[in-house]
């Protein structure tokens, strides 16, 4: 099965480390809204969307770019990393689960983990979460991919 993800990492490079873990699962290619080929993402059996979250949304270079893609089918899943919890009535990556159900994609799942956040009043005490994503994080981002790779539909998975 061919995989690509599509990733925005702006701040720390914590969202980039949950996708290229994601991908040594998935044998999948990281590629950056800008990068992302309409053809390759068309041909994948399997796209993951990520990014950080800011404002409580999913980076706005992202939601832009699944709001261009032409109406397509094939798989999909979410992902994200935030310094704050999710609220689990209003988990961050619903809106972009919805946007892609709206272009026919089929979402198996989602991924969220805590992150190294230096936003506005965090960065006046030096930032949160310093040390996430950690290890423990990465390695439930890389099961979250090995129930993906196996055809197994997740649940939303938090790390």
């Amino acid at each position: 099965m061919k995989a690509v993800i599509v990733c925005v990492s702006v701040s720390h490079g914590n969202t980039r480390r949950v996708a290229d873990s994601m991908a040594q699962v998935l044998g999948a290619k990281v590629v950056s809204p800008e990068e992302a080929d309409l053809a390759e993402l068309s041909r994948a059996g399997l796209v993951g969307f990520g990014s950080g979250v800011f404002h409580h949304r999913l980076h706005p270079r992202l939601t832009d770019f699944v709001r261009a893609l032409p109406a397509g089918q094939g798989r999909a899943f979410v992902f994200a990393t935030s310094g704050l919890p999710e609220i689990p009535p209003a988990p961050f990556t619903r809106p972009m689960i919805r946007l892609l159900e709206g272009k026919g994609f089929e979402v198996d799942g989602s991924f969220s983990c805590r992150a190294f956040d230096t936003w506005a009043p965090f960065k006046l005490v030096g930032g949160i979460n310093r040390q996430r994503p950690n290890a423990g994080d990465l390695a439930a981002a890389r099961a979250f991919a090995q129930r993906l790779r196996d055809g197994r539909k997740s649940a939303s998975a938090a790390a």
